[in-house]
C-alpha cells in the first residue's frame, strides 16, 4: 500500500522529534510545520531584543522618579498625584477638563496652552475610565518610552550602536526626563519630534510632515521643526531635482497644528491670536536677546543673605548651568565628525536660540532635553567608560537634587 506524502514525510523524522508531541497517529495526517514559523518568533524576537535595553533603562529611570515623589512627599506632605502634576500639570488637567473659554481673558488662563496633549488626557480618562491626572501621567510616560527607543536609532544611526546604548542611560537619567513622569506635554511632544527626524533620514516626506503637524499642536516651541522641514526638503531638491518635489510635503503639512489651533481660537474667541495673548501678556513670556544677562543681573540683585544661608533663586542658577551646557553641546555638535543631518541640527539650534532668548524659561532641563541632540552628543563624547560613569554619577545626583525641588512648591520649575 502506497505511503502518503504527508506520513512519508512525518516518518522520515526521527521518532524523538515526533514523540510528545501529537500522537503518531495524528501526526500521519499533518505537514511538519514549524512553530516558530506558525507564530512568526523569528521576526517579533529582533525587535523584542531591540527594545529590551532601552525598556529596562527607561523603567529603571521612571522607578527612581517615582521613589523619590514617594520620599519627598511623604517629608513634606505631598501627595504623589500633586507632585506629579506640579507646576504646568495644573493648567493641562484644568483644559482636559474643562476646556478653553469662549473670550480672551486678561488673566492667567488655559488658552496659554496649546490643545493635543489635554485633547489626548480626555481621550484616554474616558477610554481608560480613570482620572485625568493617570491619563496625564500615563501618556508622558508612554511618550518618553517611544522617545527613548527613537534616540536611540537615531544616536545609533550617527555615531553607532555602542553610542546609542550610551545615549539612552544619559537621555533617560538626563534631569529634563523628570517632564516624562508628570503631566507635562514634552511627552508627546519629543517623540513626535524625533520620528519626524528619522522620518527625514529615511526620506518619508508625508509621514514627516503629518508628525510635525502633530508636533506643532502641543507647544509652541515645536515651531523650531518647520524649518528643520525645510531645509530637508531643500536639500534633497538640491541634490535630485524637481523630481524629488514630493520631499515639500514635509514642510507644507508641518505648521497645520499650530494653523489649526489659530483657526479654532479665531472661531471659539474671535481672534487668532488668544494663545499669544495669554503667553505674552498674562504669563510675561518675552523674547530678549540679552536674556541670558537679564539673567545675570537678576542673580544680582535678587540674591540676598541671611543669618543661616545665600537665598538665590533657584530657576536662575539652573537656567545659567543649563546655559554653560547648551553652549558646550552646541560646541560638540559643530565639531563631531561625522555631523548630525541638518534637520536635527536646525531643530537643535531652533530651541537654543528660544531658550537663550526667552526672559521667563531660559535652558532649564526641560529645554535642553527638548533640544535632545545635544543631549545625546554628549553622551557620545564620553566615550571612555570611567568618564561616562562620573558623567552619569553627576546626572543622577542633579536628577535627585532638582527632581525632588520641582516635585514641590514653587522653588525650581522642570
Amino acid at each position: 500500500m502506497a505511503v502518503e506524502p504527508a506520513q512519508e514525510a512525518v516518518e522520515a523524522l526521527p521518532d524523538s522529534d515526533v514523540a510528545g508531541a501529537v500522537p503518531r497517529g495524528v501526526a500521519a495526517g499533518l505537514k511538519p510545520v514549524s512553530i516558530r514559523r506558525l507564530l512568526r518568533v523569528d521576526g517579533l524576537a529582533p525587535t523584542i531584543e531591540r527594545l529590551r535595553y532601552p525598556f529596562v533603562v527607561y523603567l529603571s529611570s521612571r522607578v527612581l522618579y517615582v521613589v523619590l515623589a514617594l520620599v519627598v512627599g511623604a517629608a513634606e506632605h505631598w501627595s504623589v498625584k500633586r507632585e506629579l502634576s506640579n507646576w504646568d500639570g495644573v493648567w493641562y488637567r484644568r483644559l482636559a477638563g474643562l476646556g478653553y473659554p469662549d473670550h480672551v481673558l486678561h488673566t492667567q488662563s488655559t488658552q496659554g496652552f496649546f490643545p493635543l496633549y489635554p485633547m489626548l488626557m480626555w481621550l484616554v480618562q474616558h477610554a481608560l475610565i480613570c482620572s485625568i491626572f493617570l491619563a496625564g501621567v500615563l501618556i508622558s510616560g508612554v511618550g518618553g518610552f517611544i522617545a527613548t527607543v527613537l534616540v536611540q536609532r537615531l544616536s545609533a544611526g550617527w555615531w553607532g550602536e555602542e553610542a546609542g546604548r550610551r545615549a539612552v542611560l544619559f537621555f533617560c537619567f538626563f534631569p529634563g526626563s523628570v517632564v516624562f513622569s508628570m503631566v507635562y506635554s514634552e511627552g508627546i511632544l519629543i517623540p513626535l519630534v524625533a520620528g519626524c527626524l528619522l522620518a527625514l533620514e529615511r526620506r518619508r516626506w508625508v509621514l514627516a510632515g503629518i508628525l510635525a503637524a502633530f508636533a506643532t499642536a502641543v507647544g509652541p516651541t515645536a515651531l523650531a521643526i518647520v524649518p528643520a522641514c525645510a531645509v530637508a526638503a531643500l536639500i534633497e531638491i538640491r541634490r535630485r531635482g524637481w523630481q524629488a518635489r514630493r520631499a515639500l510635503f514635509a514642510p507644507l503639512l508641518a505648521p497645520l497644528g499650530i494653523l489649526a489651533f489659530g483657526a479654532f481660537l479665531w472661531v471659539w474667541t474671535g481672534t487668532p491670536f488668544a494663545s499669544y495673548y495669554a503667553q505674552h501678556h498674562e504669563w510675561s513670556e518675552k523674547t530678549n536677546p540679552l536674556a541670558l544677562v537679564t539673567l545675570v543681573l537678576r542673580i544680582i540683585n535678587e540674591s540676598y543673605f541671611t543669618h543661616t544661608f545665600v537665598h538665590i533663586n533657584l530657576n536662575y542658577i539652573a537656567g545659567l548651568v543649563g546655559a554653560a551646557f547648551l553652549f558646550y553641546a552646541l560646541y560638540l555638535l559643530v565639531k563631531t565628525r561625522p555631523r548630525i543631518p541638518a534637520p536635527a541640527l536646525v531643530w537643535t539650534f531652533g530651541i537654543a536660540f528660544l531658550a537663550v532668548t526667552s526672559e521667563n524659561v531660559p535652558p532649564n532641563p526641560r529645554m535642553l532635553i527638548t533640544a535632545f541632540p545635544a543631549v545625546l552628543v554628549v553622551a557620545y563624547h564620553f566615550k571612555e567608560k570611567k568618564a561616562f560613569n562620573r558623567l552619569m554619577g553627576l546626572t543622577i545626583v542633579l536628577l535627585i537634587v532638582m527632581s525632588s525641588a520641582s516635585y514641590i512648591g514653587t522653588a525650581l520649575r522642570p
